[in-house]
Order: C-alpha cells, then structure tokens, then sequence
C-alpha cells in the first residue's frame, strides 16, 4: 500500500469519525460547504479527504478524540495529511 493510499485510508476514518460526531459534523459540513450527499460522493476525492483532515486538525482536542477512538498516535492525521494532495509543508519565506 502507497503511503497516500494509506493517507487515504486514515482520512476516511476521520470522515467516518465526523459523520458519528453530531456535535462536530455539522461544524465541519458548514465550514467547508459541503451538503449531507456530497459527503458520500466525494469521500473517493483525495483532495476532499485532504480538506476532512484539515478540519480535524484545527484543534488538538479533536485530534486526540479521534486518535483515541481509532488507536492512532496523535501525530498520524498529520502525517497522513502530508501525503495527499495540497498537503506539501508551506515555506513562509
């Protein structure tokens, strides 16, 4: 398995993670504005998957939830977001 096919994978338990989430999936369907059937459609999208782990990690609190919940190390939804498509580390210089 490819290092962005594993990417993959772990974005998609985070999706599923959310979409268990009532509190959360609502924050993150308005924050991207994605609709409830879109979820589905683009869940294959690298790039969308890409967008699903951005979310989670805007907030260590959610990171850990999910990393606990999926017996991830806290440090994998990064990693895993460096490997899809957008995640390149940015240079500010």
């Amino acid at each position: 398995m490819s290092r962005q096919d594993s990417a993959e994978t772990l974005a998609l338990q985070a999706l599923s993670w959310l979409a268990a989430n009532d509190d959360l999936l609502p924050v993150f369907m308005g924050s991207t504005g994605v609709s409830a059937e879109e979820l589905a459609a683009r869940a294959a999208e690298p790039e969308f998957l890409g967008s699903v782990l951005d979310f989670l990690l805007m907030d260590d609190a959610w990171i850990m939830a999910f990393c606990d919940a999926a017996g991830l190390r806290y440090d994998a939804p990064m990693l895993a977001r460096a490997a899809l498509p957008g995640g390149e580390a940015q240079h500010w210089t």
